[in-house]
């Protein structure tokens, strides 16, 4: 049964919140689905001032904790993406509505900035995935992946907080077009890596063949220049492609050494937590989960599905953390390098609902997104929320 966290006024938010995270099946549950001029960077490492950069010492412990802290805000409407700026204050989007709401980060005070023009909400689609310029100080930049009635896209957006509040946001000048689109498995999440590159996690749409085409953006994992264009030490020089042979990826984060991870949904069987190397192939539609096929990158933790569906996820203090859309539950993935250091381990289970959204907020804090309100939950009076959380 869940229980109900209320709001209270922290100032829990580090000041160097810098690292986005974070990310779906049939019904975001798994089931089968229906058959429907930026510079370059040689490699994806580079900026060790963002969070979760830091060398670890030594492995995190196999036991850990999660402490709600508090509610930093409720009443939130189909809550999807979730980004921070450089003051602590955060962003989030509104997958129905196509909105992007301030966050003040600690009253929890929401001020909606802007209407995202050309969201077209349908099914797991709408506005999802959200990110802030790493020279947001200086260009003011938001980016954004959206559904319209054509496709899954990329734009970015001037944010001009001097003018009247719902009016904030310029137009979206579009940077990538052309993802497939469909009612399923868009995928959604984005965020800045350690190179200051452009990562996005892409879904095949229910249509399988699409994440073993290189061809197409579906079913994959791209990285691109901030102006959309494809990145010097790509697989391919002329793609935007960095890994393929996913089925539906929502969850990306980078760990203290700069690697790339991601979370993805199965079908029926298992839910996997990947490792991202460039140019390899993770196995959908001929494996789901640990196959030990040649040819195929086998996932460094796995799930039954009803426990995970597993959306955002972020790295703190040596674990990656996972929300869980059908398994309403956050778990933890310590790790030594790139393997485990013990089994996953759950928490929150049924307590606060489904999980979408979880982003590192610096130290031992995160902060996690609820998915009540997405046509999939059971909500109660106040949700959706942002919950502060402190970890180990």
């Amino acid at each position: 049964m869940r229980t109900v966290q209320r709001p209270a006024v922290t100032a829990v938010l580090a000041a160097a919140v810098l690292l986005l995270t974070a990310g779906c099946s049939g019904a975001d549950g798994n089931a089968p689905a229906p058959t429907a001029t930026g510079g370059a960077s040689a490699s994806p490492s580079g900026d060790a001032s963002r969070p979760g950069s830091g060398s670890r010492a030594e492995p995190p412990p196999a036991k850990g904790s999660v402490k709600v802290v508090s509610t930093l805000t409720e009443d939130l409407k189909s809550p999807w993406g979730l980004a921070a700026l450089p003051d602590g204050d955060l962003l989030v989007s509104s997958r129905d509505e196509g909105t992007i709401t301030r966050v003040d980060g600690e009253s929890g005070k929401k001020t909606e900035i802007g209407t995202v023009a050309g969201v077209a909400p349908a099914g797991e689609g709408g506005l999802m995935g959200l990110a802030v310029s790493p020279s947001f100080a200086s260009d003011h930049l938001v980016y954004a992946y959206f559904t319209t009635e054509s496709d899954n896209r990329i734009a970015r957006m001037l944010y001009d907080e001097k003018k009247p509040a719902g009016q904030q946001l310029g137009a979206p000048d579009t940077i990538l077009r052309g993802i497939p689109k469909g009612t399923v498995h868009n995928g959604g999440r984005i965020a800045f890596g350690p190179d200051k590159m452009l990562y996005a996690g892409t879904g095949e749409t229910g249509d399988t063949g699409l994440a073993q085409d290189k061809k197409s953006l579906g079913g994959k994992i791209l990285r691109m220049t901030p102006d959309g264009e494809p990145v010097h030490g790509n697989p391919e020089a002329d793609s935007v492609v960095y890994s393929y042979g996913h089925r539906n990826v929502q969850g990306l984060a980078w760990d203290s050494e700069k690697r790339l991870w991601a979370a993805e949904f199965g079908q029926n069987t298992w839910d996997e937590l990947n490792q991202i190397r460039p140019g390899q192939n993770y196995g959908w539609p001929e494996v789901e989960g640990k196959g030990g096929e040649e040819g195929f990158v086998d996932p460094v933790a796995q799930w039954k599905t009803s426990e995970a569906s597993p959306s955002g996820i972020a790295y703190a203090e040596g674990s990656i953390w996972m929300a869980g859309l059908r398994g309403e539950r956050l778990w933890r993935i310590p790790l030594n390098g790139t393997e485990p250091v013990a089994d996953p381990e759950s928490f929150l289970a049924e307590e606060h609902g489904r999980l979408r959204t979880v982003v590192a907020a610096g130290g031992d804090k995160l902060w996690l997104v609820t998915s009540e309100t997405d046509t999939r939950g059971t909500p109660e009076p106040g949700d959706d929320r942002i919950l502060n959380l402190e970890v180990k």
